[in-house]
C-alpha cells in the first residue's frame, strides 16, 4: 500500500483513561458522594470502590438507580460511616490498645520492682482480682508471654532511665 502512496489509517487504538489523576482529585472535583483511603476511591453512601480513572465510570454509578436508593437511605441514617481499606485499619491505634499496653507494661514493672514472680500472674485468685478490679486488668496475658513480650522492654527502658541519671 505505501508504493502506492496509500497511507493507513491512523491508530484508535489509544486509551481515553486520565493518567495522571488521583482518587483526591475526583474526591474534589465530585464532593462530598465520595472519599479516599488508601490510594483507593468510594462511594460514600454506597461503600463501593470506584474506578477513579475514569471519569465516565463514576458519572456512571453517580446515575444510577442503585446509587440514589442508598444515598436517600444514607442520608436517612444520619450516620456518617465510610468505609476504609484494610491496612489503615491495622495501622489506627485505639484508644483501648493503647491502654491496654500501658496496663501490661506497669503491672510487668510492679512485679519487677516488688520483686513478685510473674508466675504469680497466673494464678486463678491473681486473675479473678484483675479482672474484676482493674480495668483492663483481664487483658494482661499468662506468665510466659509476659517474659517474652514485655519484660525485655521494661529491661530496656529501666536501663535507659539509669544510663540517663548516671550522666
Amino acid at each position: 500500500m505505501e508504493r502506492f502512496g496509500v497511507k493507513s489509517a491512523p491508530s484508535r487504538n489509544r486509551s481515553k483513561t486520565a493518567l495522571y489523576v488521583t482518587p483526591q482529585d475526583r474526591v474534589t472535583e465530585f464532593g462530598s458522594d465520595l472519599h479516599e483511603d488508601g490510594g483507593k476511591l468510594f462511594c460514600t453512601s454506597c461503600n463501593v470502590v470506584l474506578n477513579h480513572v475514569r471519569k465516565s465510570a463514576i458519572n456512571d454509578h453517580l446515575k444510577s438507580k442503585t446509587h440514589t436508593k442508598r444515598k436517600a437511605e444514607f442520608e436517612e441514617q444520619n450516620v456518617r460511616k465510610k468505609q476504609r481499606t484494610l491496612t489503615a485499619s491495622l495501622q489506627c491505634n485505639s484508644t483501648a490498645q493503647t491502654e491496654k499496653s500501658s496496663v501490661i507494661q506497669d503491672f510487668v514493672k510492679m512485679c519487677l520492682e516488688a520483686n513478685i514472680p510473674l508466675e504469680k500472674a497466673d494464678h486463678p485468685s491473681v486473675r479473678a482480682f484483675l479482672s474484676r478490679y482493674v480495668k483492663n486488668g483481664s487483658s494482661i496475658p499468662k506468665s510466659e508471654q509476659l517474659r517474652k513480650a514485655y519484660l525485655p522492654d521494661g529491661y530496656d527502658n529501666e536501663n535507659q532511665l539509669i544510663n540517663t541519671e548516671d550522666r
